[in-house]
């Protein structure tokens, strides 16, 4: 018998479209401003997806909480084995109610522990974990969340059943990978610290696990930002073309370079020279595609390690904002340090029809430098 646990945050993720850059502590504000559920039905679609793979689900049993910690995410017909609850849970959840649920769940001996959230949810996990001294108990994340630094994550729903799957099968060893966190109030406020807090066990997939986000911190690149620079003033701000501006360094460098201020942790726009706006949330975003009569392109940087260059960290590029600009809109921008740790570009729109046109696409181009680009295939996990 397997005993697999169970555990769905069903706050996690709510802030992404809204621009809120995570969702601690603002999970009834991002209700009120009518946020949707994310990580619930993306539990769904793992476990649904596990169903597919796992013809005999005898001798398996998933141990959860009655409610919107667990059952609420769990298709009635779903031929995945028994499923017994300990637990209840309604309404909004918080840190405590996750440490209750994990408490129990060890009680119940489970085997293994898959849990829907991002990295505010994988430290509550490892915190209780490490309080009850069971820190080899294998965990494995369904990305929910709005960030997601930590290496316990797979690249996407579908992609943390095959680990569970190949898991169970005994086709994957377990190896120890970092626990992140980004300081929140922080983030709101411009600036980015991310903590190590501590290390968990997770089964080991450089396919469908995404690894831990690396910071490139690169020295004497001054010249490829300037050639960077250039090549956007050059060739993307003279023709009245609406440019969408990813988070991260290397974008907010170029921007200044060219005359704008692009925030560190938003989205932003500009045309021509003029910047029409700042940390803009998905409804804004879709406006301006709408209002804009000429070329969109979609400025992104790829996270170091991982290689996402949609679906984490830029849930305001929502489906319907990606659909409205064009697939062909995205334009990757990378500096060579950061290629050394980028091998792919990952996509996870959460949509599977838009993950398919890209996947469809099979390369994207990235610019790396002054008319220089080099060419990455697209992983859609």
């Amino acid at each position: 018998m397997t005993r697999i646990g169970l555990l769905v945050n069903p706050d996690a993720g709510l802030g992404g479209r809204l621009g809120l850059k995570g969702s601690d502590g603002q999970a009834e504000f991002a209700r009120a401003q009518g946020a949707e559920d994310r990580a619930g039905p993306r539990v769904a679609i793992a476990i649904t997806h596990f169903a597919r793979l796992r013809k005999d689900p005898s001798g398996l049993e998933w141990i959860t909480s009655e409610g919107r910690m667990g059952t609420d995410w769990i298709v009635s017909d779903l031929e995945i084995g028994s499923v017994s609850t300990i637990h209840t849970s309604s309404g909004l959840t918080t840190s405590e109610d996750t440490a209750g649920l994990v408490a129990q769940l060890l009680e119940s001996n489970i085997d293994i522990l898959v849990y829907g959230g991002g990295d505010g949810t994988t430290r509550d996990i490892v915190a209780a974990l490490e309080s009850a001294g069971r820190q080899n108990l294998p965990i494995i994340g369904v990305p929910c969340g709005v960030k997601m630094h930590s290496g316990s994550f797979a690249a996407s729903p579908k992609a943390a059943a095959e680990v569970l799957s190949a898991w169970m099968d005994g086709e994957l060893l377990l190896a120890s990978t970092e626990v992140l966190d980004l300081d929140e109030e922080v983030y709101r406020q411009g600036r980015w610290v991310v903590r190590l807090y501590a290390e968990a066990m997770t089964p080991a997939s450089p396919r469908w696990m995404q690894g831990a986000k690396q910071r490139v911190e690169a020295s004497g690149e001054e010249e490829v930002l300037e050639g960077l620079a250039d090549h956007i003033q050059e060739m993307l701000m003279e023709d009245g073309r609406l440019l969408i501006w990813g988070s991260g360094g290397t974008l907010r460098n170029i921007g200044n370079q060219v005359g704008i201020t692009p925030s560190l942790l938003g989205i932003d726009a500009s045309v021509g020279g003029e910047q029409v706006g700042t940390d803009l949330n998905e409804v804004d975003l879709l406006k301006l595609i709408s209002d804009h009569d000429g070329e969109v392109t979609i400025l992104l940087s790829p996270m170091g390690g991982q290689g996402f260059l949609i679906g984490r960290g830029n849930l305001q590029l929502s489906p319907a904002v990606l659909s409205a600009a064009g697939i062909d809109s995205v334009l990757g921008i990378c500096t060579p340090a950061k290629l050394l740790t980028v091998r792919r570009l990952r996509i996870e729109t959460g949509d599977a029809g838009l993950d398919a046109e890209f996947a469809a696409k099979r390369y994207m181009k990235v610019l790396q430098g002054y008319r220089t680009t080099r060419v990455l295939p697209i992983s859609v996990d």
